[in-house]
């Protein structure tokens, strides 16, 4: 393996600019840190950082075998400079992103999220991590304001980004799609009259959410209409809490 010492050395460079989206959607590279995010990643690994002393385990050096791609072990300092974690665990790695259409969603009775116009990426991943945890078949970004290769993402779906079929669509094209394939859509919204768990969520059917701020477009709202309730001041859930909720009564109903 290559040592690297050197903040100014242009592969760390290079890394480093992949911090901001543009460089992401121009270079089609993206960054993925974490033991468990890489033991989860099954996308082509082009570059992988290492730094021994900042290992939490025993496994890392089975992981770093396994990726088997481009190594450079660097010091401390410039593994800091490249992490956009507090505590660091010493592997980080440049990889190739992968980009899906609405083509690869096959299920029997399918179980979608429809995530429309998403803005933090925090809550993003956390949707992910939701869908996984409870089996869905696949999430469908619609107008996208995060990007999906978003560090931040990467990070609070705790590698589940690439345990599961997440594609990416414009809402007119999920919508027909959906349409087309028989699948129930069901909108989350604090203004409906619906209670969550009065609707049948036991067959095929997308539930869809929206950005916190302006909820979903209109185009979703024509679908049937769901509502959590809320007992306090506040009106609404964070979404990804909402989105879990919604997607593990659809679990519970299935499994009844």
């Amino acid at each position: 393996m290559a040592e690297i010492e050197s903040l100014q050395n242009p592969k760390i460079q290079a890394a480093r600019k992949l911090w901001k989206r543009r460089e992401r959607d121009e270079s089609g590279l993206f960054l993925i840190e974490g033991f468990r995010e890489l033991s989860r990643a099954s996308l082509p690994i082009k570059t992988l950082f290492v730094c021994p002393p900042l290992f939490l385990g025993t496994n890392e050096e089975a992981l770093i075998k396994k990726i088997g791609a481009e190594t450079y072990v660097v010091s401390e300092k410039v593994f800091r400079s490249l992490s956009y974690r507090d505590r660091p665990d010493g592997l980080l790695a440049v990889a190739k992103q992968q980009h899906f259409g609405l083509e690869i969603l096959k299920a029997k009775n399918p179980l979608y999220i429809v995530a429309e116009a998403i803005e933090k990426p925090g809550n993003l991943g956390t949707i992910l991590r939701s869908a996984d945890g409870c089996g869905a078949d696949g999430v469908i970004v619609c107008d996208r304001c995060t990007d999906i290769f978003n560090p931040n993402v990467v990070r609070a779906s705790v590698g589940t980004l690439f345990t599961q079929p997440v594609v990416e669509a414009t809402s007119d094209e999920a919508l027909e799609w959906l349409q087309k394939q028989g699948i129930a859509i069901v909108a989350a919204t604090p203004q409906a009259d619906l209670v969550y768990t009065d609707a049948d969520l036991s067959g095929p059917i997308a539930i869809a959410v929206g950005t916190e701020q302006y909820g979903l477009s209109e185009k979703w709202m024509k679908q049937l209409q769901v509502k959590i309730p809320m007992k306090g001041v506040a009106d609404s859930l964070n979404v990804a809490m909402a989105t879990t909720l919604l997607l593990y009564e659809a679990v519970r109903q299935r499994s009844s």
